[in-house]
């Protein structure tokens, strides 16, 4: 247990000193948000309702790209310059070095919430009850799993180069056809038909039901246990294969 915290210790330091972190998953969606909320779309029925879905929209893409950007590219970075395997000759057992990971990285997630979450308050005066904060956070923390997976997934490629372009299609595919950027509801028809089964808009979705004063759906819940079940499984199977050669 020493080992891990020390480990889960030393990879979020590290992910401190990353200055792409700070920009993409800080900068970058809190300036989203000002802008959507504050420049654009100014003229909507409710005001506070979308003040406070679109900083949940923000939010919750912070976290799913920090999951597969910060921690895929890291995992790959660390394997082309050989670490991973210093780390396999250390003390320190591979499950415990991949949990420390994936721990350090929630960690961070959990920074990254509560810095937007205050900038969504200090920028619009978003009033929300305890309990919305509180479940909602809680929420975008746990629900980024699948896409820790995915980002572990992510890590297994051989170069640094495909991960960053791989993972970056991928972000922003979800994150616009997932309702991110924009209300699912307002796109076409094929585009509304695909979003509704991808795991970000689920991601999304439960946090749009919390502020709303409900609760995210079973259908939002199951999904995204489904998807981190096969990410996880695909993990498994390709570094078998890899291991084997």
């Amino acid at each position: 247990m020493n080992m891990l915290r020390k480990q889960c210790i030393a990879e979020m330091k590290r992910v401190l000193r990353n200055k792409y972190f700070v920009f993409w998953s800080l900068v970058m969606p809190i300036a989203f948000y000002y802008l959507f909320t504050n420049v654009v779309n100014t003229n909507v029925a409710d005001k506070g309702a979308w003040n406070a879905h679109y900083l949940m929209s923000m939010t919750t893409f912070s976290v799913m790209g920090s999951s597969m950007m910060t921690l895929g590219i890291r995992l790959v970075q660390e394997r082309a310059q050989g670490w991973s395997v210093f780390i396999r000759i250390t003390p320190l057992p591979d499950h415990i070095y991949l949990a420390a990971q994936m721990i350090g990285q929630s960690v961070i997630h959990l920074l990254s919430i509560t810095v937007i979450f205050l900038a969504g308050a200090i920028i619009n005066s978003i009033d929300l009850s305890l309990f919305e904060w509180v479940m909602s956070g809680l929420w975008i923390l746990i629900g980024a799993f699948p896409f820790l997976a995915l980002g572990t997934l992510i890590g297994l490629m051989r170069k640094v180069e495909t991960a960053a372009g791989v993972s970056n299609v991928l972000y922003m595919l979800l994150a616009i056809s997932g309702g991110m950027w924009m209300p699912i509801e307002v796109m076409p028809d094929i585009l509304k038909n695909i979003g509704q089964w991808l795991p970000s808009y689920h991601f999304g979705s439960g946090a749009w039901a919390l502020v709303q004063g409900e609760l995210p759906t079973w259908k939002n819940v199951l999904m995204l246990i489904a998807y981190l079940v096969i990410f996880m499984l695909l993990f498994k199977y390709i570094r078998r294969k890899q291991e084997a050669v």
